[in-house]
């Protein structure tokens, strides 16, 4: 029997794509003393996780409340089912198409006309980044100078949430942005209570069900995580998918003839590559899983990546290809996605469509752009990265487009 591999290792880092292959085969549930948590790899029980209500999302108390406030990722019930029904329609239909479009249409070009005739661009600094955070705070209508704030903020929260180590220093940074953030929002979101227009903020503030609206708190708790969780996904997920398709020729030309295939592409990066390469549930009662029983109130760490690459569900999983037959595109967006990179069930991600809508913009500009893109001479895309994982850097070359 192999050696069981350390989630906090270096060596994990570099590769936990080796690791995931010994988890699933020979330790599909193990306990990890030093971050107090069960692990799960395999696809049925990290599906599982996600889909079963016994696995509720109380650890969120603890490792998203104190950076972000009580959010929607915590609630369940009637509660849960409310706040969802609030901010939901913020982020489809008529509300997505009409209002916020043009805002990621706009963001978009607006970056991709600063390096469209160079011919080469670091994508990750000069796009990837910058593209999810200037969307959320043009749909929130704030000032576009405070966007370095919103990026010190943004790494300061996905730092404290991958903070697996438990460094004493990431986790007062994370806490300190909190009491920042609540400082910077809660003036502006009194103002647009009295004073609403046709922002995404103003919409929080004004969503209506039974005659309850959001409080306060719950309004920039919902901002804070949006900033994080919607900026990251977006993020990791635009520089994954150009690093696959780079990586791929053949693809690459498919997608650039036939644009239909962007959503197969961002689909098959989620799977192959996620960006989130891990979430946690806690059990309200004791659960049967493969390899053995999990206590009530204990945490589970479902790893998505290693799911993602399980033989029993996918064929030749370590393979990139948006044609497979096995990822149902169709529902990849939807609480129905046969792949967990926006979770399942009750708690799949409000923002997918969202997400979806700026991966497709995104990569159309780019693609209109950019013509024979390479990796510029030299350069190998790393993965870096535990709890989220992507290149930190992507140097492409590219022929610009008449």
């Amino acid at each position: 029997m192999s050696a069981l591999p350390e989630i906090l290792s270096p060596e994990f880092a570099a590769d936990p794509y080796a690791a995931y292959t010994v988890f699933r085969e020979e330790y599909p549930l193990f306990w990890h003393e030093g971050m107090q948590t069960y692990v799960v790899s395999r696809y049925e029980d990290v599906e599982r996780c996600f889909k079963d209500p016994t696995f509720t999302t109380n650890n969120y108390s603890w490792q998203l409340e104190p950076v972000h406030g009580r959010t929607l990722m915590q609630m369940d019930g009637t509660e849960h089912a409310k706040q969802r029904s609030l901010v939901t329609p913020a982020f489809r239909g008529h509300e997505l198409t009409e209002k916020f479009v043009p805002i990621i249409q706009r963001n978009s070009q607006e970056l991709v006309d600063q390096f469209a005739k160079s011919g080469h661009v670091e994508l990750v600094s000069a796009y990837a980044t910058r593209f999810p955070i200037n969307v959320i705070i043009d749909m929130l209508d704030l000032p576009r100078e405070d966007h370095q704030s919103f990026k010190n903020w943004y790494e300061s929260i996905i730092a404290f949430l991958s903070n697996l180590s438990g460094d004493p220093a990431v986790t007062e940074k994370g806490l300190q942005t909190k009491v920042e953030f609540q400082e910077y929002m809660t003036p502006l979101i009194q103002l647009r209570r009295q004073n609403p227009g046709d922002d995404l903020l103003s919409t929080l503030c004004n969503a209506e069900i039974d005659g309850q609206h959001m409080t306060d708190e719950e309004i920039k708790s919902f901002c804070s995580l949006l900033l994080t969780a919607g900026g990251e996904t977006t993020d990791k997920a635009l520089t994954l998918l150009f690093r696959n398709l780079v990586q791929h020729p053949d693809q690459m030309a498919a997608v650039r003839k036939d644009r239909s295939l962007i959503g197969n592409a961002f689909a098959e990066t989620l799977r192959m590559s996620p960006p989130v390469q891990m979430l946690m549930r806690q059990p309200s009662s004791d659960v049967e899983l493969l390899g053995g029983t999990v206590e009530s109130g204990k945490t589970v760490t479902a790893l998505i990546g290693s799911a993602h690459r399980d033989p029993r569900k996918y064929k030749d999983p370590d393979t990139f290809n948006i044609f497979r037959e096995d990822l149902d595109v169709a529902k990849a967006f939807s609480g129905a996605a046969n792949h967990i990179a926006f979770a399942l069930g009750r708690h799949f991600c409000v923002g997918a469509i969202l997400a979806k809508t700026e991966i497709e913009i995104g990569t159309n500009m780019l693609l209109d752009a950019m013509e024979d893109i390479r990796f510029s001479p030299g350069f190998n895309p790393i993965d870096e990265g535990v709890f989220v994982r992507s290149p930190k850097k992507l140097e492409l070359d590219f022929t610009p487009a008449n």
